[in-house]
């Protein structure tokens, strides 16, 4: 069965998936792959599917923000897919995680607007416990694996998901959020915990920060440092090993 947006066929689809905003980070990605194909690039959704340690993997791009992303995953989950890990970057509200380290997001604040058109207010948007846990564990392992280059932190606790990436005249109430416990703030895993609670899939998020969202702790945003790569690529190899490792926990 043919997906119209994503334009791939259901066929084609493994169980398990990352998906990831950029399609250049989806390219990145599929080249630690082997046996990739690129299956299709519409939009902003670009496609590949390969193996990881004998698990057959697809890697997906969805865009910026939650409406294009819940497209995305719509059809991921239309076309088979059961478990899917979000791999993304974000902004930290706490100097104990500044850039260059990684949080795993075991639910999501829903102040996006597309959640809100499918699940009541209060309704909330929460992780797989089983994916959250595989993340944790593989984050883990990947930071004491490679000290020599990571030099950040591995953060387990609630993220925030805004509609908003620049500021405008409503205030964004940041504060409330890091004073409340939050950890980081995002544009999409709300989204991608509402879908697949409600389509019946398991889900999980890992993000890379890249900066300060709060802005006490404002400094000169550049989402292209060594640290912030290093993270990126720690967040990457956790996603694939957490996916192989659950893999093999459905065949037991």
């Amino acid at each position: 069965m043919l997906m119209p947006i994503l334009q791939i066929h259901s066929e084609d689809m493994p169980a398990y998936a990352i998906v990831c905003g950029d399609p250049v980070r989806a390219e990145k990605i599929s080249r630690k792959l082997e046996q990739v194909r690129e299956l299709a690039f519409s939009r902003e959704y670009r496609t590949f599917v390969g193996l990881y340690e004998g698990v057959q993997i697809a890697v997906v791009s969805h865009g910026v923000g939650s409406p294009g992303a819940a497209v995305c995953f719509e059809e991921l989950i239309r076309a088979g897919v059961t478990t899917l890990i979000r791999v993304g970057t974000a902004g930290s509200y706490t100097a104990d995680y500044p850039a260059g380290s990684v949080i795993v997001s075991t639910a999501a604040v829903r102040t996006d607007g597309l959640t809100r058109q499918l699940v009541p207010d209060g309704f909330p948007a929460v992780a797989d416990i089983g994916v959250t846990q595989a993340l944790i564990e593989a984050a883990r392992e990947q930071g004491s694996a490679d000290t020599a280059t990571f030099a950040g932190k591995v953060g387990v606790g609630i993220t925030v998901t805004l509609d908003a990436f620049f500021a405008g005249v409503e205030e964004i109430p940041h504060r409330k959020y890091k004073q409340a416990g939050a950890l980081a703030a995002e544009m999409e895993i709300a989204a991608l915990y509402i879908v697949s609670t409600l389509r019946g899939a398991r889900a999980g998020a890992i993000v890379a920060i890249d900066g300060f969202a709060d802005s006490d702790l404002a400094a000169e945003y550049d989402p292209h440092t060594d640290a912030v790569g290093q993270a990126v690529e720690q967040e990457i190899n956790a996603a694939l090993q957490a996916l192989v490792a659950l893999a093999r926990q459905d065949q037991t």
